[in-house]
């Protein structure tokens, strides 16, 4: 893996306010020490890769090898994604990756935290993500604390060297690799950039899978190409198992035009009828609401003044022209008379 050493005056010597109580008291080409106040001593290393992806690899496979000694979880906390244990922080974001070791400790501190957090804020995030391969393995959000990444491999035998398939498995640099612990089973993802090295390589795994039952060696559990990706699992209890894990990986296609999209012009029409049919039925959606909003509006303006009108009529005695006699109440507009003469 080719890296870059970066001295970078912005992160090892600019660092926020906060940071006032450590001091830099050496520093030597892409590493430096600090003192916190209370006398604690700290190492930092960073370096600069080619992309985000070389980054994130080689965090992975830091913390790998800081697995060998004592459980350690890949996760969110400090930059993009790192982990730590009790003294030491390693942490990617955008193209640096950076590690800050203790080497003179006080209890109960939280100096190397405070210190990690302070070097990755001045630091460009870049896309501020994970590489898309960690995020289509199964159940991601637990396998990416524990899964290797490999950025643009060549071959893939140094990552997991017991097993021998893996020597036909070539990525010419134009390869993805994702390997992650799930229970008792392995998994293995490998991404090819193109349909025709991922149709190559395909071919050479089948046939290794077969020569290696033929010699009676350890082969994968399962195996299956899934778009351009070939999808190993090792160790597992049983071949149905291995497959349900197989199962969960989904290769999402991308295609992007190299010159000018050729339905460009159908999907500005298709978005201009999309727009106008939404346009039409949120007039009509409002001219209803309206519509109903007036009836039942003036229904209930209409309705409080009949009812005004008619008390109206009642409390107030009619006018009469029939000058006391009788007469009939065909227009009723004679009050109610008692029926009890005097």
């Amino acid at each position: 893996m080719f890296i870059k050493v970066l001295i970078s005056a912005i992160l090892l010597f600019a660092l926020p306010a906060e940071t006032g109580k450590f001091k830099q008291v050496k520093f030597d080409g892409d590493q430096a020490e600090y003192v916190a106040a209370n006398g604690e001593r700290f190492a930092v290393k960073t370096i600069q890769l080619q992309s985000e992806a070389k980054a994130y690899e080689a965090l992975s496979l830091a913390a790998a090898e800081a697995r060998a000694q004592e459980p350690v979880e890949i996760k969110s906390g400090v930059g993009t994604a790192g982990f730590s244990n009790k003294d030491r922080i390693a942490f990617f974001k955008g193209s640096f990756f950076v590690t800050v070791t203790t080497l003179k400790a006080a209890p109960d501190s939280t100096n190397l935290n405070a210190l990690a957090q302070s070097l990755s804020a001045p630091i460009d995030k870049g896309d501020g993500d994970i590489p898309v391969l960690i995020k289509h393995l199964p159940n991601p959000d637990e396998t990416q604390k524990n899964a290797v990444y490999l950025n643009s491999f060549s071959t893939l035998t140094s990552l997991a060297p017991l097993q021998p398939v893996l020597t036909a498995v070539q990525g010419d640099g134009n390869a993805d690799a994702a390997l992650a612990t799930i229970g008792a089973s392995k998994i293995l993802v490998v991404e090819f950039n193109t349909p025709q090295l991922a149709s190559e390589n395909d071919q050479r795994i089948v046939a290794r899978i077969h020569e290696l039952w033929n010699l009676g060696q350890p082969a994968p559990t399962a195996y299956r190409r899934v778009g351009n990706y070939s999808v190993f699992v090792f160790d597992a209890p049983d071949a149905q198992t291995a497959n349900q894990l197989i199962d969960q990986v989904h290769y999402e296609q991308v295609v992007s035009w190299l010159g000018d999209n050729p339905n460009i012009l159908r999907r500005a029409q298709e978005r201009y009828v999309d727009t106008a049919l939404g346009v039409l039925v949120a007039v009509l959606k409002a001219s209803g609401y309206a519509a109903l909003a007036c009836l039942g509006i003036g229904g209930l303006i209409g309705g409080l003044l009949f009812g005004y009108r008619r008390s109206q009529q009642k409390a107030v005695t009619a006018y009469s022209d029939a000058g006391g006699m009788l007469r009939l109440n065909l227009d009723e507009m004679t009050a109610d008379l008692s029926n009890h003469r005097k």
